[in-house]
């Protein structure tokens, strides 16, 4: 996120914060939001609940009489189970959910908007959409096109690549079409493969030592996450393979952007945003909407922009957890 962005984006969750603080209490009286999240797996989800914690923490302390009830899933079953605890236990009326997988989410969720509780999907898209009120989710399509056109150009149109995705969802059908998209355009340029690394250090160490074993030379990586990229470069250490020049994360980590800023590793080059933090947004506009008795936009898209050395220092938040 760049700093115009952020800084309006600041601007615009203090006014929020101002407005809820002001709403009424017998309206927060009413009011029990949840917040249905994955565990903190990886560096991203960890940033995920961090920033989830840190929106119900801002909002209760603004309105005393405002529950938020925040539960983290190890896996799709049982997020699906917490949904259920959230509306017959907890009696949620607004829900606010980082779903673990697409397909096998949309149904849960469907069943709690039947029973009339608001809901808001980031992230990660449900398969039906009509299972949701509104979706707040970083620019996917960017964030498998910046990586691509970039990569076609450092390799001047030519070169063998590899690709790892992400956990089967919307948003990874999204980025990978957009990504495959671009390098449809260069005829020099060929995909050797694509597989699931589960946006997880230790399962794309496993996928990219598979491909090295089976694919002789590599010239670039498009690891398309920055948790994934830390095992795809243990990989290939590991394989003392020299003939991958580029490695291409995403998501701006702490760590990634450190060493796109120092110059440490010549085989990372570039970044693409994509904050967690628009897990704080989602929560913050829904409560002052539903505060207010109103209705989020059907879909709130954060952009996602290029990250180089130059402009990395922008993208460089040392204390936070992602």
């Amino acid at each position: 996120m760049n700093k115009m962005l952020h800084n309006l984006t600041l601007h615009t969750l203090g006014a929020c914060a101002l407005m809820i603080a002001a709403g009424s209490a017998s309206a927060a009286e009413k009011m029990t939001l949840g917040v249905s999240i994955p565990t903190a797996t990886h560096s991203f989800t960890a940033g995920i609940v961090w920033w989830a914690n840190k929106a119900k923490e801002d909002l209760e302390k603004a309105n005393p009489d405002l529950k938020v009830i925040v539960k983290t899933a190890a896996n799709a079953p049982e997020q699906a189970n917490q949904l259920q605890d959230l509306l017959t236990v907890n009696k949620i009326d607004t829900l606010v959910i980082f779903p673990f997988e697409s397909a096998s989410l949309t149904k849960p969720v469907a069943q709690l908007k039947q029973k009339g509780v608001y809901v808001t999907v980031v992230d990660r898209g449900l398969t039906d959409v009509s299972a949701q009120d509104a979706y707040v989710a970083g620019d996917n399509t960017a964030f498998g096109k910046l990586p691509a056109e970039f990569m076609a150009k450092t390799l001047n149109g030519k070169g063998d690549i590899v690709a790892l995705r992400g956990i089967p969802t919307t948003l990874d059908n999204e980025r990978f079409e957009a990504f495959s998209g671009v390098m449809k355009q260069h005829g020099g340029i060929k995909i050797l493969d694509a597989k699931y690394g589960n946006w997880n250090r230790d399962d794309a160490f496993k996928v990219m030592q598979d491909f090295l074993t089976r694919f002789k030379h590599i010239d670039a990586v498009w690891a398309a996450d920055d948790d994934m990229a830390v095992g795809v470069l243990k990989a290939i250490d590991q394989a003392k393979r020299t003939d991958i020049k580029l490695v291409f994360g995403g998501a701006g980590a702490k760590g990634a952007i450190k060493t796109l800023m120092d110059g440490s590793d010549p085989r990372i080059q570039a970044n693409v945003s994509y904050s967690p933090k628009f897990m704080y947004d989602a929560i913050m506009l829904t409560a002052e909407a539903r505060l207010k008795g109103e209705r989020l936009p059907a879909n709130t898209i954060i952009p996602s922009v290029l990250i180089t050395p130059q402009t990395a220092k922008e993208f460089y938040f040392p204390d936070s957890p992602f």
